[in-house]
């Protein structure tokens, strides 16, 4: 018997095992024999409720990862010579592995976002320059993440803003929605709400950072993005074949709000996360806790010992800046823990033990 010692932690939310709704979902549906590519029943009941939330045109389709979702949404929308207005500390950006280059073969325009991770008007104008000019990529699509890297989330006002600026340049319009329930949820607003202040073009909505086993799926509207999907999707290596497991995992996610309930307790224990530690000495809270991410700063010699605890990730090394993720399975326990050993640290500190 293969012996397994994983601990929780706060690394990631697809550091998390499979949401217990879901995995039961996968049994039920690992029975006989089914058509595949999507032509099953169960992939055209959960495109039934992908419509019911994004709006009657919406159209689902299924990629194994994040990368793959945000990549060939890119590569359906603009052109080569286009180039892709998005967050300096974007996922795109940062963690994409040059794919949006090498996949897509668009160039990407890192944007200084503002204090809480967001991009703003005024800096995105600073980018339209050369517009016509054959010399220059030309600006096609803005890119945004919602909720942001810092895990902060754009208001309905400031979508509409970034809308407006859309428009103006006739760019299209892509969200990467990893953690969209995230938002939705703290927004108190439904997808069709968010969309109708930022109608986007392609969505890349997630599915593994939200107790799925895996698969994200894009959402597309326009009728030839939606013809053109199939073909990139099945060219880049992302057409799933035994696509009623990842239909099933979606379907189960939209049944029943279960994506609402992942979001508020993720929330929830986010924001009991920060009221544990918050005043504690040497520690500070960077950014407002609004979906279940909470940044803090504290002494760098505590990192062997808070990561034998519970495992994170440094997201900042030059002013050391660590990110803690909660997720669906997050308990009050594992914050306790943590808390107890930011507080062993602390009173030693202050005792110049350490």
């Amino acid at each position: 018997m293969l012996e397994i010692n994983f601990k929780k932690g706060f690394g990631s939310d697809n550091h998390s095992g499979i949401h217990p709704h879901i995995l039961k979902a996968l049994f039920e549906v690992n029975k006989s024999h089914a058509p595949s590519y999507g032509t099953d029943s169960i992939t055209e009941l959960v495109r039934k409720k992908f419509c019911s939330l994004f709006g009657n045109n919406a159209q689902p389709f299924y990629v194994f990862n994040g990368t793959a979702a945000n990549v060939l949404s890119i590569k359906t929308l603009i052109e080569s010579w286009q180039s892709v207005l998005c967050s300096d500390i974007s996922h795109l950006n940062i963690d994409e592995c040059g794919a949006p280059e090498a996949i897509a073969g668009v160039k990407l325009i890192p944007v200084k976002s503002n204090s809480q991770g967001k991009l703003t008007p005024e800096e995105l104008e600073k980018h339209m320059i050369r517009l016509g000019d054959q010399h220059f990529s030309q600006p096609g699509l803005l890119s945004i993440t919602q909720p942001t890297e810092l895990g902060t989330v754009y208001t309905l006002e400031e979508l509409s803003e970034l809308h407006e600026f859309a428009q103006k340049y006739q760019l299209k319009i892509h969200i990467d929605g990893a953690r969209l329930a995230n938002a939705a949820f703290y927004l108190k607003v439904t997808f069709k709400e968010i969309l109708q202040v930022f109608p986007a073009d392609a969505v890349s909505f997630g599915g593994t950072k939200n107790g799925l086993l895996g698969g994200e799926a894009v959402l597309l509207w326009n009728p030839d993005h939606i013809k053109k999907f199939k073909y990139v999707r099945k060219q880049n290596l992302q057409l799933p074949s035994k696509m009623r497991f990842l239909s099933i995992q979606f379907y189960t996610y939209l049944q029943d709000d279960l994506y609402l309930k992942i979001a508020e307790h993720s929330h929830m224990m986010a924001k009991l996360l920060e009221e544990k530690i918050k005043g504690l000495p040497h520690i500070h809270i960077c950014y407002p806790v609004e979906s279940n991410a909470v940044f803090i700063q504290f002494p760098k010699k505590w990192t062997t010992s808070l990561k034998e605890n519970k495992f994170f990730y440094i997201w900042d090394s030059q002013h050391w800046i660590a990110r803690l993720m909660t997720s669906f399975d997050t308990t009050e326990s594992d914050i306790n823990e943590f808390q107890s050993s930011l507080l062993q640290l602390s009173e030693k500190g202050v005792n110049n033990e350490i």
